[in-house]
């Protein structure tokens, strides 16, 4: 497309197309169906999503998988290859929340959004080799992190025993971004905890924008 002998080049004639580093990041939370993708990125047309998909097939980056139990059921996955996009979906990820404000009325949350927001402003030297678990509420989405001697696990879905459960609305990107304070964001409501409150602080500073 570009006419340059360039490994850029060649990357973004891939991933580069619009939804294409989107799609790739909602395969590093977890494998997805066709379905599971389109309800992850609502604004995608469907022919755009299978052109895509085409396209990451055809380079290696994305595999089909079917899994017969309970029922045959065609999965999307990344490849070996297509995995070492992570560290560069992060990266991105890190540099492009520097560039978030407040979210427009019409702007989502989903699971992967939010788990990978979380992977890429993960701080391990705020954490050294103390353990932690969390399960955080944003709006209608549900993750939990554990940190288990300084390494993080980031999944969709709720944890039984988590040491602090955050609830929080788009707040708590200002937490993050440390716009706003943890004890501000209590003392204001917009965060509402529950478990080792104490625990707050040092997710702040462990998932930092």
């Amino acid at each position: 497309m570009y006419g340059q002998y360039c490994g850029l080049a060649r990357a973004s004639d891939v991933v580069g197309e619009r939804w294409g580093l989107l799609i790739v990041r909602d395969l590093l939370v977890r494998d997805q169906r066709f379905g599971d993708l389109k309800r992850g990125l609502p604004r995608i047309p469907t022919n755009v999503l299978t052109k895509r998909l085409k396209t990451l097939e055809e380079a290696g980056v994305v595999e089909r998988k079917l899994l017969t139990s309970p029922r045959n059921t065609v999965v999307y996955s990344l490849s070996e290859f297509g995995r070492d996009l992570e560290d560069i979906v992060l990266a991105l990820g890190r540099w492009g929340a520097k560039l978030l404000g407040e979210a427009d009325l019409d702007e989502i949350v989903t699971p992967e959004s939010l788990v990978m927001a979380l992977r890429s402003t993960y701080r391990p030297e705020a954490v050294g080799q103390t353990s932690a678990s969390y399960e955080l509420h944003v709006g209608d989405v549900v993750l939990h992190a554990i940190i288990d001697q300084g390494k993080l696990s980031v999944e969709p879905g709720e944890y039984r025993g988590a040491a602090l459960t955050i609830t929080a609305g788009p707040a708590i990107r200002a937490v993050m971004a440390g716009e706003l304070t943890p004890a501000e964001a209590v003392e204001s409501g917009a965060v509402a905890l529950e478990g080792e409150v104490t625990l707050f602080d040092q997710f702040a500073a462990t998932f930092r924008i």
